[in-house]
C-alpha cells in the first residue's frame, strides 16, 4: 500500500507499519460520515502537510502531567521504563499544542465532558460559513 500511494499517512511503529488507507476514508466520507483519526504528533504534522487547513486538528491532553502519570500507574500496564518514556513523550508533545486548532482537556472522571466538547467542535465546524473542502 505504501508503494502504491494508497495510505493517507503511515509510520513505522515498533517495527510494524501502521497507516490510514485512503480508500477507507473516501468510502466513509462518501456516506457523509465525520472522520476522526487518532494519530500522534508526527502523524498530525504529516496530515497537516497533506491536508492543510481542510481538516481540523484537536489536541487531547490530560489535565496535568501528574494526572497522566497517576492514570498510567493505576492501569498497571507500564513498566517503569515505558512509563518514563511515555511521560517524556507527553512533555515533548505538549510543546506542539499550538500546531493544533483546538485543545480538549480530558480530565479524570470527565470523559463525557471531553467527548461533548469534541462533538461541539465538530458541530461548530459544520456551521462554518465557508466550509472546509477535504480532498483525499
Amino acid at each position: 500500500m505504501v508503494e502504491r500511494n494508497e495510505l493517507l499517512e503511515y509510520a513505522l511503529v515498533y517495527g510494524d507499519y501502521k497507516g490510514i488507507p485512503k480508500q477507507q476514508i473516501r468510502d466513509f466520507m462518501s456516506k457523509g460520515y465525520d472522520i476522526v483519526l487518532r494519530v500522534d504528533i508526527q502523524g498530525a504534522a504529516t496530515l497537516r502537510r497533506i491536508l492543510g487547513d481542510s481538516a481540523i486538528f484537536i489536541f487531547l491532553v490530560a489535565e496535568s502531567e501528574n494526572a497522566l502519570v497517576q492514570r498510567l500507574v493505576d492501569r498497571k500496564t507500564e513498566t517503569t521504563e515505558t512509563l518514563l518514556v511515555r511521560v517524556a513523550t507527553a512533555r515533548e508533545e505538549v510543546k506542539h499544542v499550538r500546531d493544533f486548532d483546538y485543545v480538549v482537556v480530558n480530565a479524570e472522571g470527565q470523559l463525557e465532558n471531553a467527548v461533548k466538547l469534541v462533538e461541539s467542535i465538530i458541530d461548530a465546524e459544520k456551521a462554518r460559513v465557508v466550509q472546509r473542502n477535504v480532498k483525499i
